[in-house]
């Protein structure tokens, strides 16, 4: 199935409604293949394409499917990777490090590439309105992708006064919906990720 950028997203949300409605769950997420066309255009396919270079990307939140199967308390951690950029921007925001890890788990699985259904873009999948706030200009760089997400999630430590709960909510579905519902809002992925991120972050703590 070849496709353009703007049918790109239709290509997504049929991908993502038939894994729900047949019940699939993967830890790799649903993946979608990025490649040139011979005219240079920047076309997707759900099948690898053959004798043509190729990017794939995983798309969907790695901590927001419902029926995930994954074990949270015991499935592999990163503890290294991306670890001089990360380290850099706890200490230039004063954050730890552990969560910045969690929160790149729970988005992407540290996937560079990783794209959701909305949109979101990157290792800690920054909406492109997001990211352009922050001054980003490649989501799919890791460095600059973990520069600009540190930068948001500081934000949110200060305003949440380093309530981490409540930050990890603001962080999947919005500050709006955190304010609305004056703490966590009521959605299942929400309180799933909440939950995850809290068990990622806390096996971060002890392993690095």
């Amino acid at each position: 199935m070849k496709l353009t950028l703007s049918l790109y997203i239709v290509l997504v949300l049929f991908i993502s409604s038939s894994l729900v409605v047949q019940g699939k769950t993967s830890e790799d997420g649903v993946s979608v293949y990025q490649y040139k066309s011979a005219k240079g255009i920047s076309s997707f396919s759900d099948i690898a394409p053959v004798d043509i270079h190729y990017q794939q990307i995983r798309v969907g939140c790695f901590a927001c499917q419902l029926n995930s199967l994954v074990n949270w308390h015991n499935t592999r951690l990163f503890p290294r990777h991306f670890n001089k950029t990360i380290n850099q921007q706890a200490r230039l925001y004063n954050i730890d490090h552990a969560l910045i890890r969690a929160v790149i788990h729970a988005e992407s699985h540290f996937d560079p590439r990783a794209l959701s259904k909305t949109g979101a873009q990157g290792l800690m999948q920054l909406m492109p309105e997001t990211a352009k706030e922050l001054g980003l200009k490649n989501s799919f760089d890791a460095r600059q992708n973990i520069k600009a997400g540190s930068r948001h999630l500081a934000r949110l430590i200060r305003k949440y006064g380093g309530n981490i709960t409540l930050v990890s909510a603001a962080y999947n579905a919005g500050e709006g919906a955190v304010k609305k519902y004056n703490g966590v809002p009521p959605y299942p992925e929400t309180k799933m990720y909440v939950e995850r991120v809290k068990i990622l972050h806390q096996r971060y703590l002890t392993e690095i």
